[in-house]
């Protein structure tokens, strides 16, 4: 596919990984749904990507709110090709806290955003990406994942995360294959540690700790490497059905 036929929808496209993504795409000719919960940073992320970017509120553990912001953004962008899921939160907590057992709504509040968030946008993209005329190859369609290098190496104090992670990891090769028939690939993105809305709230002396931890480059990650990254799966179309770590070649220690 090439990037300035691109008709995408980014979900946590506010901020971070998910605006990155956007800017990327649209820089190149294509098209951007900007799918958030922040209406005013999702307005103005909107705005500073240019004419080709639009906002959409949507709390993706929502099936109604997901398959309504999803249509109405094909519907703007005359059709749909890409999705990346972005949206994610990255909680903290111990299963034996000092306060006590992990709090099960705090687990299923991570699986929410994390998991089911992507499943629901994989569903409502694919349903219309199947109808899409084919292009080479018969390619339809691309649902790229945003995993973490916490799916294989999650750490203490990361139960729910990890778990969540694992299961966008996990849907990526299942999804591919019943996809195939229709030539819509599924690709997921595992980054390591990157310089995100979730790190900014370290102190910075932290940040810099954590990006000395990583071989090479000895930095944080930045979004915008990420998004090059899911440029270079738009357009390759070999890619499919495996998760990708964009990570500096760490790997994460228990804690």
């Amino acid at each position: 596919m090439q990037l300035d036929r691109v008709k995408a929808v980014i979900s946590g496209g506010a901020s971070g990984l998910g605006l990155a993504t956007a800017t990327r795409l649209a820089a190149a000719g294509g098209q951007v749904a900007l799918l958030d919960v922040q209406d005013e940073p999702g307005r103005k992320a909107a705005a500073k990507v240019g004419a080709a970017a639009s906002y959409h509120r949507c709390d993706v553990t929502s099936e109604a709110d997901v398959d309504a912001a999803v249509r109405a953004a094909a519907e703007r962008m005359g059709g749909l090709n890409v999705s990346v899921s972005c949206a994610g939160v990255a909680t903290p907590g111990k299963l034996l806290g000092k306060d006590g057992p992990l709090p099960v709504a705090a687990f299923q509040r991570v699986l929410a955003i994390n998991t089911l968030g992507t499943f629901l946008l994989d569903r409502a993209a694919a349903a219309i990406m199947q109808n899409n005329a084919p292009g080479e190859d018969g390619e339809r369609g691309l649902l790229i994942h945003t995993a973490s290098v916490a799916a294989f190496e999650g750490q203490i104090g990361q139960v729910a995360y990890a778990t969540s992670k694992a299961a966008v990891a996990g849907m990526v090769l299942p999804l591919a294959r019943e996809l195939a028939r229709f030539g819509i690939r599924v690709v997921g993105v595992a980054p390591g540690i990157f310089g995100t809305p979730m790190m900014a709230g370290l102190p910075q002396d932290a940040q810099d700790s954590l990006g000395r931890q990583v071989p090479f480059p000895p930095r944080l990650g930045r979004p915008e490497e990420y998004a090059e990254l899911v440029a270079a799966i738009v357009t390759n179309r070999m890619l499919n059905g495996e998760t990708i770590r964009i990570d500096g070649a760490i790997r994460m220690a228990p804690k």
